[in-house]
């Protein structure tokens, strides 16, 4: 399995990295479109380094022509949710080998990140997150869904705490699926929080971004 490619953004103290954070993109995007988040998210992480790995697949929702750069981390073409639960175990072993890879390289401690994915970035992002033996000091869920919910119980290797964020106008992920994810996490009695916005289509605001900083500094505290 080849390296992803890898926006990055930081440390903006300088100097090297302490935490790493790893922001997964959503359907069609790139590693790009999401890194311009990391400023902001930087601003309770100074020592951080974050990076946005494209996805492993071309998107193949776009012609090539349309989309040259547009990835995916597995296809969305069936949204049945044996379908994506398929497509997530599929699309899984990348980004847990580049959270595995990236720790390495950087020599940043192997419990000394987090997890921030959209869309389609923070289905991987929960999934592979709960998965992992060390687990991520935060996971940051923006508009996402948590799938194969029911073998979670079975196969869950932490309990790191999740913040979710959704847009009550979000018509390509509604709202509702990030409602769900908040009762199954608390059921597997994983730490979470929920922040509905209620004039937020399917995006990332500087409330949702703010809430995720507050997070990160929250859990990177002793550092």
């Amino acid at each position: 399995m080849a390296h992803l490619n890898a926006r990055r953004f930081g440390p903006v103290a300088g100097g090297a990295p302490r935490q790493l954070v790893i922001i997964a993109h959503g359907l069609g995007a790139n590693g790009t479109d999401l890194i311009p988040i990391a400023p902001t998210l930087a601003a309770a992480l100074p020592h951080a380094l974050f990076l946005a790995p494209d996805a492993p697949e071309a998107c193949d929702l776009v012609s090539p022509e349309e989309g040259v750069h547009a990835r995916q981390w597995f296809s969305l073409g069936d949204w049945r949710p044996e379908a994506m639960e398929a497509g997530v175990r599929r699309g899984g072993p990348a980004l847990d080998r580049f959270i595995d890879e990236s720790l390495a390289e950087h020599a940043v401690p192997s419990g000394s990140y987090a997890l921030v994915g959209f869309s389609q970035g923070a289905m991987m992002s929960l999934f592979v997150g709960l998965r992992r033996q060390t687990p991520p000091r935060a996971i940051l869920a923006y508009s996402g869904i948590l799938l194969d919910p029911e073998r979670l119980a079975e196969e869950i290797a932490n309990r790191a705490p999740v913040l979710l964020v959704h847009g009550a106008r979000d018509e390509v992920v509604p709202a509702e699926f990030s409602r769900m994810a908040e009762a199954q996490l608390r059921d597997l009695s994983v730490p979470v929080e929920l922040l509905i916005e209620p004039e937020l289509g399917h995006g990332i605001d500087a409330v949702g971004l703010a809430a995720g900083a507050q997070r990160l500094a929250r859990v990177f505290a002793a550092e």
